[in-house]
């Protein structure tokens, strides 16, 4: 018996037929599950497709309000809400994290400024001795136990990817300077837009499956930044329960639609949009960092959050942001342009940044506009 056709459906604008042609040719090349993909080009939704299986057991169709989360695709969502919060703070970015956050000054990190944990630079990649995996789901005492931890390398001398503690602490700051959670800050800043940062249990019936890699990422040779980042066994939490999507994780537990990530984005493409003000903006997208990154074992650069397009995944304008998450999800923003792209989907790969399904897509926007 013949395996059953994935559905797609959606639409494209006239002359962008080669991005269907691009989605569909994913799901007969690279064993799509289910997928979805949007474009935002000058202020118009210009394509969305969706496609495939919500389901291990290709039962339940993709539909255009099926959730998914986006792992750490979701850091430049977070990113550009501590950037709507930042001009609170007289000293912007350049502000310690311990001004508004004292107990962040343990262990030597009194100078270290909003800025330059938010680019990767503070040296807390992970937990270096042991945890409670489950410290992890209570996002408050996760915050304080990061808050404890001496940095695994003088911070502002280098950088390396916080796959995890990121969102803690961007979620720590932005609750001490607005005195909400990040997470409620974007659903009143945002309260159209089909994403959350704390998914509520009402919610979880419209939540894809995921299939999670088959193969373990390559990330080089391990030190012990890489294993405190991905590897020891408290590294990361449990995902598969109820608890994993209703917390707020700014790094990593955002669910939503291509449309809804494509439109978040949409700000980085437009100086900020309604969402951050001009300075501020500035501000979030400068490069910060650029080099080897400790961490992942390829050069990384970013802005404070953002990711810089270092290896040209998010389009041929070297000047495009975005962000990849785990398993494939990645977002593009394109200012020159006027252009916007996100891309989201069920079966994770295993590949760390600039999936070859989501890249593929990006090129063929490209070549048509």
């Amino acid at each position: 018996m013949s395996e059953l056709a994935p559905p797609i459906s959606g639409f494209v604008a006239p002359g962008l037929e080669g991005v269907r042609e691009a989605f569909e040719a994913n799901f007969r090349e690279m064993e799509e599950l289910g997928a979805g993909f949007a474009v935002i080009h000058r202020g118009k939704l210009v394509a969305s497709l969706i496609g495939g299986w919500a389901d291990r057991a290709k039962s339940r169709p993709w539909e255009a309000s099926t959730l998914v989360p986006v792992y750490s695709t979701t850091k430049g969502i977070a990113a550009l809400i501590v950037a709507s919060l930042i001009d609170q703070l007289p000293a912007g970015y350049e502000t310690p994290v311990a001004d508004v956050w004292p107990e962040f000054a343990a262990n030597g990190k009194g100078a270290v400024t909003i800025g330059e944990v938010l680019s990767h630079q503070a040296g807390l990649p992970g937990f270096a001795e042991p945890v409670d995996p489950d410290l992890w789901l209570d996002p408050p005492a996760c915050a304080a136990a990061i808050a404890e931890l001496a940095p695994m390398w003088p911070p502002g001398t280098a950088h390396g990817y916080h796959p995890l503690t990121w969102g803690y602490i961007a979620g720590e700051i932005a609750r001490r300077i607005s005195g909400e959670t990040l997470g409620t800050t974007l659903r009143r800043k945002l309260p159209d837009v089909d994403f959350r940062i704390g998914l509520p249990a009402s919610e979880h019936e419209r939540v894809a499956d995921m299939l999670r890699p088959r193969a373990l990422a390559d990330l080089g040779e391990l030190n012990d930044y890489r294993r405190a980042a991905f590897i020891h066994k408290w590294s990361s939490p449990n995902r598969a329960g109820a608890i994993w999507r209703e917390i707020e994780i700014p790094s990593a537990n955002g669910h939503g639609t291509a449309e809804a990530v494509a439109s978040i984005y949409e700000a980085y493409a437009t100086h900020g949009g309604q969402l951050v003000k001009p300075g501020p903006f500035d501000d979030l997208i400068r490069p910060r960092t650029h080099g080897p990154d400790l961490v992942l074992p390829l050069e990384t650069s970013f802005g404070a959050g953002i990711m810089l397009n270092t290896h040209g995944y998010f389009g041929p304008n070297p000047a495009a942001l975005g962000h990849c998450g785990w398993g494939g999800s990645m977002a593009t923003a394109d200012a020159d342009k006027g252009l916007t792209c996100a891309y989201v989907m069920n079966r994770q790969s295993n590949v760390l940044v600039g999936d070859p399904r989501a890249v593929r897509l990006v090129e063929a926007v490209y070549a048509a506009l």
